[in-house]
């Protein structure tokens, strides 16, 4: 049998035709790595293409590298003469060869991300620009998107006009790119712009690429951006045997520069183009895929296709609607240890990275470890570190690290050079670094400096008498330092998506310390910081590889999952209120897409998860459920819209420290409403063998210590309970189960790894 033979009717329809304009619309989980690695080998066994001449091109390196493998195990000989390679790294091999032309040299330099902002501070400095108002990251991002657009210095000048942020940012752009010409640097936009005005200057190079890639393939079209699109029109502008891949459907990134209309518009640009379409997934149940279907179906500016597999029906959709964010992540967790899954098969999924928050110390709470991938742990992101650092040198003057991180951020002008100065006064002296920063004039060859350091220590102490008033709230402090540190208007310049992101994580540290001070008679800043670090603690932390992935919806794109979660699906957090308030319905239609991909994501079981309110900048808002929900009716979904309060379903007791303990109230199924007790030995019932699994992202879970340096019968302290006497440990599993009777807070049960009990020397 043929290897064509094992492709279903489309796919082999599309590897078949060969010559010609060729669009494959493949929808999610459609097998369209398979169709163009056996359309390579087709080329080649049965058209007796020259490998040279087979041009294949996708996205990034891991892509490249899995395609590369899979085309050298089909077609073995030759395979190493074909281009399989991401759309930078094809051009990095014609500008090597041909750049002179443009006044390069060929050794030129590829500057990375670090290079271009030390070269922007360089170009910033030259020109006289205050740096608060031109900010390195911004005019970066303002030439990365024209020369994404294809649009040179010279044109970006011209399309300023009167507008004169516009001007100043044209001079930029001419001066960083007279800087880069200056140092044989090109920034990797230049190497597709680059290349595009090579072929553009130089037709008799163009013509030899031209016949150099009689056939050429190109993946995940529908994330191409102009230049890209450009590229490819004029390598294929001789012969046209031009295949495109990709899914418009799955269409998320134009926040990067991707632009849809060229996957939507491909017949007119290439008339005549043959359209197939692969609407056979290989990946979902059909109970996911018609759930994807009809929210898919809302958008306007899409091609029809339908997805449809031969897979079992599967189980319905899920949704569940919890009464606040908190019941929300705890339900999520805990469907997860009530399942029969391993934790590396279940993923839970979120809008925004500042949702992580509460699923990750919901898995710490259970003990369940997790990856999170796109991203870093939620107190470990430095935004938060920053804030934390600001509230532990208020609250702790003793923290030279948190002194230290805070000095210059946002920057105050006070160079390494003095903090080296002020450091060694603090040894000398035995101060700590903050005592040596109150007693700035009294370090040598400090100078000027030390009137810096000490407008930071009076921003502090007057920080520290506002705590003293009753009223003075913990997010209140918080508010205060990101406005009146500056700190928020540095954000502010950072541009429109990272400043986006930072706030958003910023807030939901507001929304921490709103909750802490309602669960709290007299919440104090010391207590916050120590509830926040027993959660923020990844020093026991391993990386097993049987674990949760944590992961926005973005960086899911490309990945499957048995079993997942779609977290925060309410209007105005997905979609998202820019999306909803733009004047451009393409907004909404682009995270309607992202919803599909989301959906599309799980194989087996897949449960979306909405709040009727969630904490925003430290305010409760209520939410409508998000009209992706709405969109898909009610005979596909397993649905709890008018659920009541969990609290009523709950099947594990909680202490006043938020931690699991007693035994579970019920193993069976509430109306309408998952179980969501693990159970006796839920805590130890998945399986942790290795697995193999890609390497990216952290990976956090408790450490079980080896043994205790108390017993029954010691007394022991608590940072929040005071102090008591152990009553009983009992070894369950994963840690220790620890009971002890409070002098305060009476009788309480909890895991050894959190409570953090210290013996009390009697």
């Amino acid at each position: 049998m043929s290897i064509y033979d094992t492709l279903n009717p489309m796919q082999k329809e599309a590897v078949l035709h060969t010559d010609g304009p060729l669009l494959v619309l493949a929808g999610a989980g459609s097998g369209k790595t398979r169709v163009l690695t056996h359309r390579i080998a087709y080329l080649i066994e049965e058209k007796s293409i020259n490998p040279w001449n087979i041009l294949a091109i996708t996205f990034t390196n891991k892509a490249a590298g899995e395609m590369r493998e899979r085309v050298d195990r089909l077609v073995g000989f030759g395979a190493d003469s074909i281009w399989v390679s991401t759309f930078h790294s094809s051009c990095v091999r014609i500008l090597r060869r041909h750049i002179e032309s443009l006044g390069y040299t060929t050794n030129f330099t590829i500057y990375d991300s670090d290079d271009q902002k030390t070269l922007m501070r360089h170009v910033l400095k030259g020109l006289d620009m205050d740096p608060k108002i031109y900010k390195d990251r911004a005019m970066l991002g303002f030439i990365s998107t024209a020369k994404n657009e294809l649009v040179t210095a010279v044109e970006f000048e011209l399309n300023a006009g009167g507008d004169f942020r516009q001007k100043k940012v044209a001079q930029i752009y001419k001066e960083y790119q007279s800087q880069l010409k200056k140092n044989n640097a090109l920034d990797f936009d230049d190497l597709i712009m680059k290349t595009v005005q090579l072929f553009q200057n130089n037709p008799e190079i163009l013509d030899y690429y031209q016949e150099r890639f009689k056939y050429i393939m190109v993946d995940e079209y529908q994330d191409t951006n102009t230049a890209q699109f450009k590229l490819i029109s004029l390598l294929a502008g001789k012969y046209r045997n031009l295949c495109v891949v990709g899914d418009d459907d799955q269409s998320i990134y134009k926040f990067r520069g991707a632009n849809i209309e060229n996957i939507l518009n491909f017949e007119k640009a290439y008339p005549g183009a043959k359209v197939i379409k692969l609407e056979q997934n290989y990946r979902s149940s059909q109970s996911i895929l018609n759930a994807a279907n009809e929210v898919i179906r809302h958008n306007r500016g899409r091609k029809d296709k339908t997805l449809w597999t031969a897979n079992e029906e599967g189980p319905l959709v899920q949704f569940k609607q919890f009464d606040n964010a908190s019941e929300e992540a705890d339900a999520i967790v805990r469907d997860i240890l009530n399942s029969s899954s391993d934790y590396q098969d279940c993923a839970v999924l979120y809008r925004t990275n500042a949702q992580s928050r509460l699923i990750e110390e919901k898995c710490l709470q259970h003990n369940v470890p997790y990856r999170m991938v796109g991203g870093v742990n939620f107190y470990q992101r430095k935004e938060i570190k920053d804030v934390l650092s600001y509230l532990k040198t208020i609250a702790n003057a003793q923290d030279d690290l948190a002194s230290l991180r805070i000095i210059n951020v946002p920057k105050r002008g006070i160079g390494a050079t003095s903090l080296g100065k002020v450091q060694a006064f603090a040894s000398e002296h035995g101060f700590s670094v903050y005592d040596a920063f109150c007693r700035a004039k009294a370090v040598p060859g400090l100078g000027k400096t030390a009137e810096k350091v000490l407008k930071f220590t009076e921003l502090i102490e007057d920080f520290r008498k506002r705590l003293e008033e009753e009223t003075y709230s913990i997010h209140e402090l918080i508010e205060d330092v990101l406005d009146e540190t500056g700190y928020q208007k540095e954000l502010e310049a950072e541009g429109e998506i990272e400043y986006q992101t930072r706030l958003e994580n910023i807030e939901e540290l507001i929304n921490k310390a709103v909750s802490f001070e309602g669960e709290h008679e007299h919440p104090n800043l010391s207590e916050f910081l120590e509830e926040v670090a027993l959660v923020a603690d990844v020093d026991r932390m391993d990386d097993s590889e049987n674990r949760v992935t944590l992961m926005t919806l973005h960086s899911a794109k490309g990945l499957e999952f048995p079993r997942v979660y779609l977290s925060g699906m309410e209007d105005g957090l997905f979609p998202s209120m820019m999306s909803i308030s733009s004047d451009d319905k393409e907004d909404v239609e682009e995270e309607r897409r992202l919803c599909y991909v989301g959906i599309t994501r799980a194989r087996d079981f897949l449960m979306m998860t909405a709040a009727r309110q969630r904490m925003v900048n430290g305010e409760t808002r209520y939410s409508k459920v998000s009209r992706f929900i709405d969109e898909i009716p009610d005979t596909l979904l397993d649905s709890n819209k008018l659920e009541p309060r969990l609290s009523a379903a709950r099947t594990l007791d909680y202490d006043d420290s938020g931690l699991p303990w007693g035994k579970p109230k019920s193993s069976g199924r509430t109306s309408g409403v998952s179980s969501f007790g693990p159970g006796n030995n839920s805590y130890a019932s998945k399986t942790s063998a290795p697995v193999s699994t890609p390497g990216f992202g952290k990976a956090f879970t408790v450490e079980k210590s080896a043994s205790l340096n108390y017993k029954e019968g010691d007394r022991v302290s608590h940072v929040k309970f005071g102090e008591g006497e152990v009553l009983e440990i009992k070894d369950g599993g994963r840690d220790f189960e620890v009971t002890v009777q409070f002098d305060q807070a009476g009788v309480k049960k909890m895991f050894a790894s959190f409570a953090k009990l210290k013996l009390v020397r009697v």
